[in-house]
């Protein structure tokens, strides 16, 4: 039986890659096959090639990421895959606040949080934006966050300015739980990506 991690490369490098079918294959897995999937997926070509391959779905809301049925203030799970050179594995971590509209609020978990820091965002609709039609946006910060997370901090100064500064994270759907970003520092695109997968969590 092939490996969740090596179906997907084989989908998405093919000439001409079918979202459809991808969707299927992705949608057809475990929480954990689908994880392992996505993290197979390295570096900025072939994640490239996805994100470009779903450019037809769907726009894709605020409100789908994070459904309006799910709890506030319960945690939202993104188990994450970047194309940058190292440290290429986290997890964005966010809740829907209590009357706020179609916002989630949120960190980064990564291995080296207490060097680059939390790198803070607000999720929300970017209805006028042609890479997607919700994106992570570092240029804001939450109001609150939950228990046992982090300080919040701006994403201005130290370290952290290098790596979340001045940045939106615009999102495709992939999948139902299966989401592809594209990072956006200062308005240029930097062809830099990441997929995530979601994981809503039971009580």
């Amino acid at each position: 039986m092939s490996q969740p991690e090596a179906t997907l490369k084989e989908l998405v490098t093919r000439a001409l890659p079918d979202p459809g079918e991808i969707a299927s294959f992705l949608d057809g897995l475990s929480l954990e096959d689908r994880i392992r999937a996505v993290r197979g997926m390295h570096g900025g070509s072939l994640q490239g090639e996805l994100w470009r391959a779903v450019v037809g779905a769907p726009r894709v809301r605020t409100d789908e990421m994070v459904p309006h049925d799910y709890p506030a203030r319960r945690p939202v799970i993104f188990h994450g895959k970047n194309s940058l050179p190292a440290f290429t594995e986290f997890q964005k971590i966010c809740f829907r606040p209590e009357d706020s509209g179609d916002v989630a609020w949120g960190y980064n978990e990564t291995k080296i949080r207490p060097w680059i820091g939390p790198g803070y965002y607000v999720l929300h609709d970017t209805p006028d934006a042609h890479l997607g039609g919700a994106a992570f946006d570092y240029t804001q910060v939450p109001s609150a966050t939950l228990p046992a997370w982090p300080p919040v901090r701006g994403n201005e100064g130290g370290i952290s300015r290098f790596i979340y500064g001045n940045m939106l994270d615009y999102m495709r759907r992939v999948a139902s739980e299966v989401f592809i970003g594209s990072a956006v520092k200062g308005g240029k695109e930097m062809n830099s990506y990441f997929i995530v997968v979601r994981e809503l969590l039971s009580v």
